[in-house]
């Protein structure tokens, strides 16, 4: 991990968002605090953090929507929400906006700590493939955060993108819903096995020429997902 990584702590409540501050930099970690969505985008736009903290519910706005809007512009790191609703569809919304992750309040300082240190080790230790290379009829430089297809940058987002480069990793293995929501979403009990079914269908639209009869992203049932070599 770099050493110091910055945290951006989007949080309104005082207690909560200095009792997170001081925690994370008893832990070493750089830390910026907002207390709104105007606030958080000013802070991304002056200094992209390493990881953001995000409140669910902000004075001023959605953060569902902020990380939407923070994904579409290009930030790529991790987003943790932190959130006092604890229902599962909630949960697929928060991920589905691209948050990496999904904190329910109450929670424990341990296990929050532990999943901060996670997504930084990850984001850093987690290398992409170099140069272009074939998914499908599509063409991936995860480096450069591209896809393409017949000469065309497809639109992809963050999550998307780290789902696909996760399958290439693992080419040719089967891989079940379980292990891509560990590594992928670094949630293996709490977030639904239909989340990564509704990213599996968004990438075929992406790199299949027929994505209802896949030819390169397939289905195992009972089993999970396989990307064919090429």
């Amino acid at each position: 991990m770099r050493t110091n990584p910055s945290i951006l702590v989007v949080e309104d409540d005082p207690g909560m968002r200095m009792g997170l501050e001081d925690n994370l930099r008893i832990e070493g970690y750089r830390v910026a605090t907002a207390v709104s969505c105007k606030q958080a985008r000013a802070a991304v736009d002056a200094e992209p953090p390493d990881l953001i903290v995000l409140d669910r519910m902000l004075p001023d706005g959605d953060s569902v929507s902020l990380c939407a809007e923070l994904r579409a512009d290009g930030f790529r790191r991790s987003i943790i929400m932190l959130t006092a609703k604890g229902e599962e569809l909630d949960r697929v919304i928060g991920l589905e906006s691209g948050a990496d992750d999904y904190v329910v309040k109450p929670f424990s300082l341990r296990e929050f700590l532990a999943r901060v240190h996670a997504h930084l080790r990850r984001d850093d230790g987690w290398g992409a493939p170099q140069g272009w290379i074939d998914v499908g009829i599509a063409q991936a430089d995860f480096g450069r955060h591209r896809l393409v297809r017949a000469g065309a940058d497809i639109e992809i987002s963050a999550k998307e993108l780290e789902l696909l480069r996760y399958l290439v990793a693992h080419r040719g293995e089967v891989v079940s819903r379980e292990v891509l929501l560990q590594e992928v979403w670094d949630r293996p009990h709490e977030v639904v096995t239909r989340t990564v079914d509704n990213f599996i269908v968004r990438l075929r639209k992406k790199i299949e020429p027929d994505p209802a009869n896949p030819r390169y992203l397939l289905t195992f049932h009972g089993s999970g997902y396989k990307l064919i070599a090429q």
